[in-house]
């Protein structure tokens, strides 16, 4: 092997670390909410079935659904909750190609990133929940009885909960674009017609087949963009004596 190839190798067995850590704090996580995991699919099936009929209730379509529906639902969960840990393992593998003034904003970003995933994660739970699904509900035929499948559910609210969540991440990914130099505010502004429809092309992709959804997903997401633009004029990308001559 030529020593060109070793640091290549070095990188490949560092990622390897990494994500080896990342699974055993996830798994970690998950093992101590295994106890919950009936409540925890409670707590996120509560916006649908707090809007089912009195009498109604969620149904289990296949005779595995009950034991490893919530199962399955506690370790995204863990992985939620891992989050923080996964983003400073990412951060700390690019952190030796940084230079020493890049590498102080690590820290805000990788605050920023996270609170605005679990933001994004918020904003689906306590907002776009209740609308689509009351939406939903009361658009059924008064003769139809309303019975979700536990499954069914469990999909949609995954989708939609890394649909917001990944998308909160709008602002980061627009300072990190500038920040590379790929980039400047001013471009990405003057993109922003294309951005909008890509914005409400995303919504219709990523969310259920109604207008509501789509427009919560879209709207949001085109004002993260925003904020990235204003925040981006600030960033500044370079050697710091070239900074210092900008």
């Amino acid at each position: 092997m030529s020593e060109k190839d070793q640091p290549f190798i070095e990188h490949l067995i560092e990622m390897r670390d990494r994500l080896l850590k990342t699974l055993l704090v996830v798994v970690a996580i998950f093992a101590c909410m295994v106890p919950f995991a009936n409540d925890i699919y409670n707590f996120v099936a509560d916006p649908l079935q707090a809007r089912l009929t009195e009498g109604a209730g969620m149904i289990a379509t296949e005779v595995t659904s009950p034991f490893l529906t919530p199962f399955k639902t506690t370790f995204v969960l863990a992985f939620f909750v891992a989050i923080p840990f996964v983003l400073y393992q990412f951060w700390a593998f690019i952190a030796p190609g940084m230079y020493k003034h890049e590498k102080r904003l690590i820290a805000p970003l990788m605050i920023s990133s996270v609170f605005l995933f679990y933001a994004g994660m918020a904003f689906a739970y306590f907002v776009v929940f209740p609308l689509i699904f009351e939406f939903f509900i009361s658009s059924a035929h008064a003769d139809i009885k309303v019975l979700p499948d536990i499954r069914s559910y469990l999909d949609l609210a995954l989708k939609l909960f890394f649909a917001f969540g990944f998308a909160f991440e709008i602002p980061i990914a627009t300072l990190l674009l500038i920040w590379s130099g790929a980039v400047t505010a001013k471009e990405l502004a003057r993109k922003r017609p294309y951005v909008i429809v890509a914005c409400f092309a995303m919504g219709m992709l990523l969310t259920p087949p109604d207008v509501i959804s789509q427009t919560l997903l879209a709207v949001p997401m085109w004002i993260l963009f925003e904020i990235g633009i204003f925040f981006g004029r600030w960033v500044k990308r370079g050697k710091p004596e070239e900074i210092e001559a900008q």
